[in-house]
């Protein structure tokens, strides 16, 4: 199976190195102050901590969609099911998930996020496993009908009171968005 998706324009999709910190933070940051703008609580309001993020570079898990003149998008992909919400009736090893994806918004609605979960889908496929799953905000109505839009069944939602996250989606992985929209 493939592991190439197609992109408008001309991007690069790389692994994030340490170099790539400070834009992998700015366009975060970028993208939590525009939830929080929004109303949505998804992230802290001011981005995240660098000590949140050098450990997803550290491992190879944090990557970055390059337009040749910057960072265009983020996404970390990697086996880690957050414990608080996929347990072992989830069979959480099944599983690649999905962690911090954000579009600049200059690329916002330019199907740069669908390439992202479409890539990640394929990758997740490729490396054996069955699903694609991420979580989002319980409040976020508007990211979860993009989501189921986009092939991902809603699993449960988990309401943790110090969590905003925790409405909970999969799709099988190798499925894209041609091929959620066709069935």
């Amino acid at each position: 199976m493939s592991s190439r998706i197609l992109l408008p324009g001309k991007f690069t999709l790389r692994r994030a190195v340490p170099d790539d910190l400070p834009a992998v933070l700015s366009l975060l940051a970028d993208a939590a102050r525009w939830l929080d703008s929004q109303g949505v609580r998804q992230w802290p309001a001011d981005g995240f901590p660098a000590s949140r993020i050098e450990p997803l570079i550290e491992v190879g898990a944090m990557f970055v969609l390059d337009d040749g003149r910057g960072t265009a998008a983020t996404v970390a992909l990697d086996g880690h099911a957050d414990p608080e919400f996929w347990g072992r009736d989830d069979r959480p090893d099944t599983a690649r998930y999905v962690h911090k994806l954000a579009v600049s918004r200059a690329y916002a609605g330019k199907g740069l996020g669908e390439a992202l979960l479409d890539w990640a889908g394929l990758r997740a496929a490729a490396d054996g496993r069955r699903w694609l799953r991420l979580d989002c905000s319980k409040d976020n109505l508007r990211l979860q009908r993009y989501y189921a839009e986009l092939g991902f069944r809603h699993v449960r939602t988990v309401d943790l009171a110090h969590r905003a996250s925790g409405a909970l989606f999969e799709r099988p992985a190798g499925a894209t968005v041609t091929s959620a929209r066709t069935r």
